[in-house]
């Protein structure tokens, strides 16, 4: 089998702060020192967990998005302490699978999406669906970490 021709040169990491997703975290910042590569830290304000009374209210989903934003800030700030030179961060809404593979990944264009195999919360924790979707559509090579 032939490897020469893959060859990462950035990183997307989603995080949710999952034990699954710190652990793939963890690898990106190790895979991102080891091969000097760039870094990209997503996380999603997932809009199908708040109730039609929080959507309709603007302040409730700026702060929702507003506190997500410096907790992911805070995932940067220890990518660099740990050495990574290149590091980036994305926070948007919606459904997380479908806005990493749909919006991020074209923005961003990494060559490797890194993440948790099981979400923290809800049925997606039980299922892994949104796991599942970001490995079955993305263009892009995906390392699913347990």
């Amino acid at each position: 089998m032939d490897t020469k021709d893959i060859y990462f040169k950035k990183i997307l990491v989603a995080v949710d702060d999952s034990e699954d997703s710190i652990k793939a975290f963890r690898y990106a910042v190790h895979r991102a020192l080891k091969d000097d590569l760039g870094l990209t830290i997503v996380s999603i304000l997932e809009e199908n967990v708040i109730n039609v009374y929080q959507a309709l209210t603007k302040d409730f989903i700026h702060g929702k998005r507003e506190d997500l934003t410096k907790h992911v800030e805070e995932y940067r700030e220890q990518a660099l302490a740990a050495g990574v030179k290149d590091v980036d961060v994305w926070v948007g809404a919606g459904i997380p699978g479908e806005e990493i593979v749909n919006h991020v990944i074209p923005e961003v264009k990494p060559d490797l999406l890194v993440i948790g195999a099981k979400a923290k919360k809800g049925i997606t924790k039980m299922f892994g669906s949104q796991a599942a979707y970001m490995a079955k559509n993305s263009p892009i090579s995906v390392l699913v970490v347990r």
